[in-house]
């Protein structure tokens, strides 16, 4: 059965499941406006999930054709994935940060084989071995990567601008910008008092930024054409302080449960990272690659049971952490080195 969840106030949530993903399903939220019903985020684009999102629904009283805008935290398929199949069956309008629409147009309008050319460049350059890259160039001569999701994401309709309220009729929802997890993520702040009378600042949307119990994935931005060396670990961490100084009465994450004091569960995502960043600094006693760090790095498993996909992501959140101690003036990279390799100072 369609697991949905009422949370008081005109607010629900819909278990939509992730095909094949250990994260299970995300929570797509349905607010009540004056103008109709809205969806914030809107799962994985897959006919099962395509299914349990309108069963969902219908549980209320809501059919997809009802549906008035679709509100997006972020640009990954599943939060976003089925937001074009929503218009097509509604009219409604997509509503995302101008930061994540540029990430989905330049998805949408590069030529297939560039990903795997630049993820396959990209980590050679981290250190991955040849065995570990030659898939990858493999799958750019088959033209797989033409089944990989993301690749024809809907273009949203309007922007969501960082501080103002979004146009909803009856409702203060509010978008605050916090990248990290993605260049254009955002938590929505609904400036309403808490239906069931709990003490703190509204209630907050979170998308992937703040979750009960799973430290969201800090990766490096993909552009192909940027070569600027950015710190999205330093934006997360600035962001995750934002939040914390909120301090709304109860936050309404995509994944897991809704869960009450954000201002804790932000103080132990700090204290992570700041050890995770400590941890780093010991290894680099030696000069070590972005691969090399990934190996050496605790993980929810071994490094030898990490699946392929898995290990790209890694290496990706390594460098981040990486990054980010240079960016501290307590790592740099060695001039001149093939592959990136950092050391500390």
């Amino acid at each position: 059965m369609t697991q949905v969840t009422e949370h008081g106030g005109g607010v629900w949530s819909i278990e939509v499941p992730i095909p094949d993903n250990p994260l299970g399903h995300t929570l797509v939220h349905l607010l009540d406006t004056d103008s109709g019903p809205v969806l914030i985020d809107t799962g994985w684009d897959d006919p099962a999930s395509w299914d349990t999102l309108v069963a969902g629904l219908g549980s209320l009283g809501v059919s997809v054709a009802d549906i008035h805008g679709v509100v997006i935290t972020h640009h990954h398929p599943d939060h976003h994935g089925l937001s074009g199949q929503v218009r097509d069956a509604s009219g409604a309008w997509i509503a995302m940060h101008a930061a994540d629409s540029a990430v989905v147009r330049r998805t949408r309008d590069a030529e297939p084989a560039l990903w795997l050319d630049y993820l396959a460049d990209k980590l050679t350059r981290a250190g991955a071995p040849d065995e570990h890259t030659a898939p990858l160039r493999e799958a750019r001569t088959s033209g797989r990567i033409r089944t990989l999701p993301g690749l024809r994401a809907a273009l949203p309709d309007r922007e969501i601008v960082p501080g103002e309220l979004l146009g909803l009729a009856g409702r203060r929802l509010r978008a605050i910008w916090t990248p990290g997890h993605t260049p254009g993520h955002v938590c929505l702040h609904l400036e309403e008092a808490h239906p069931a009378g709990r003490p703190g600042h509204g209630r907050l949307f979170s998308g992937d930024h703040l979750l009960p119990g799973i430290t969201p994935h800090i990766g490096l931005y993909e552009d192909p054409d940027d070569a600027t060396a950015g710190d999205p670990l330093g934006d997360y961490l600035d962001s995750l302080e934002r939040i914390g100084r909120l301090a709304p009465a109860e936050v309404l994450p995509a994944h897991q449960y809704a869960f009450p004091d954000a201002a804790s569960r932000v103080r132990e995502l700090l204290a992570h990272h700041e050890d995770r960043l400590t941890g780093l600094l010991a290894l680099l006693a030696v000069p070590l690659t972005p691969w090399q760090v990934a190996e050496r790095m605790e993980w929810n498993r071994p490094w030898e049971q990490i699946p392929y996909g898995s290990r790209n992501i890694a290496v990706s959140e390594a460098e981040a952490h990486l990054r980010r101690l240079v960016k501290l003036g307590r790592a740099e990279v060695l001039t001149g080195s093939v592959p990136t390799t950092y050391v500390a100072v």
